[in-house]
């Protein structure tokens, strides 16, 4: 047990190092977090995962649910574009816990506009991102689990789009010592994705200048194949007080990104009767920017300190149920992003 600590110490302190790669992979918004609970924790929740948000952080923490859920969210995120998510999770006998998922980031129609017309020239665009997964997870021993998701991802905007395939994996393994959980999982593993579409289409002359020659020959740009979002996380959480009804709960997670710099999160979480909680966190403490004029305080960071609350609202007895989250995270420069989502636990 004390090597499990320790390993699992060293590398959260080997992961606050790093090198950024901003703008190097496609698809960012499998980066953004599912589940008010998870937020108001700070993110620090793969040893957490035993809910329907669980299908983004851990798909192993299903199989150590109570039952099934059906979970909906729908949130504004940061320059007025939207999140939505729906999970469902549900044991079948003999296989495991199978899990379904759909995630997508819509916005409003913006105007088409050019350097020559810039009021706009009449039409419209769009963009919007689309993941749908399935998931599978089973008990290997009574504390031991692992899970799988399958993704098909999308992304479009105007008239082009992009797709690709990916899978995640997770483990989750709870000990005997204050309810410790370890968990591990590997997120977005799978091919580059690359845009297509008629708005690569151009007509080109190839002799400008020259009588009888094709001065609209059909050519399509050729576009860049884009890596996904790979992301390692490895986190613990801990019971360290149980006091009658009242318990408190911490987590770390440290996570290592293809596309980032190795972080921390950190989270808590203060159960009263089980049914009432109050939780807070600190996203990435030790993570600095590497721009030369912007300070370390919290003005010039994307990402701080989250708070969160829940209660449940049990239904035809202690089986059953609606969960209530919410969850506040400060984004330093671009404000803060608050969340609600709602759970029908069965």
């Amino acid at each position: 047990m004390k090597k499990s600590i320790l390993f699992l110490m060293i590398i959260a302190v080997s992961l606050s190092f790093g090198q950024y790669k901003g703008g190097t992979t496609a698809a960012q918004f499998l980066k953004i977090g599912i589940g008010s609970r998870a937020t108001g924790m700070g993110e620090a929740y793969v040893a957490m995962s035993r809910d329907a948000s669980g299908l983004y952080w851990n798909p192993a923490g299903i199989a150590q649910a109570n039952g099934s859920e059906i979970m909906f969210q729908r949130n504004n995120w940061i320059a007025d574009v939207a999140i939505n998510y729906m999970g469902v999770v549900f044991p079948l006998y003999g296989i495991g816990t199978v899990g379904v998922s759909l995630t997508s980031l819509t916005m409003d129609d913006m105007k088409v506009r050019t350097e020559l017309e810039p009021d706009g020239t009449g039409e419209e665009f769009t963009a919007s991102d689309l993941a749908m997964q399935v998931s599978l997870a089973r008990l290997l021993t009574d504390r031991f689990s692992i899970g799988f998701n399958l993704k098909y991802i999308q992304q479009s905007i105007w008239h082009s789009k992009a797709s690709g395939m990916a899978v995640d994996v997770g483990t989750l393994f709870r000990t005997q010592f204050k309810d410790m959980r370890l968990g591990m999982s590997i997120s977005n593993y799978g091919g580059s994705m690359t845009m297509s579409g008629r708005d690569a289409l151009e007509r080109f002359d190839p002799a400008p200048g020259q009588d009888g020659n094709n001065d609209a020959i059909p050519v399509d740009y050729s576009m860049d194949d884009w890596d996904l979002p790979l992301i390692f996380r490895v986190g613990v959480a801990l019971d360290v007080l149980e006091l009658g009804v009242t318990k408190i709960t911490v987590a770390a997670d440290a996570i290592h990104p293809n596309d980032n710099y190795e972080s921390i999160n950190l989270g808590t979480e203060l159960s009263v009767l089980d049914k009432y909680f109050l939780r807070a966190g600190w996203k990435s403490p030790f993570v600095e920017t590497n721009s030369s004029v912007a300070s370390a305080d919290m003005e010039s960071r994307e990402e701080g300190l989250t708070f969160g609350a829940g209660f449940d609202l049990p239904l035809f007895g202690s089986a059953s149920g609606l969960r209530f989250d919410y969850a506040y995270a400060d984004f330093g420069r671009l404000n803060n992003v608050q969340r609600f989502n709602f759970s029908l636990y069965f």
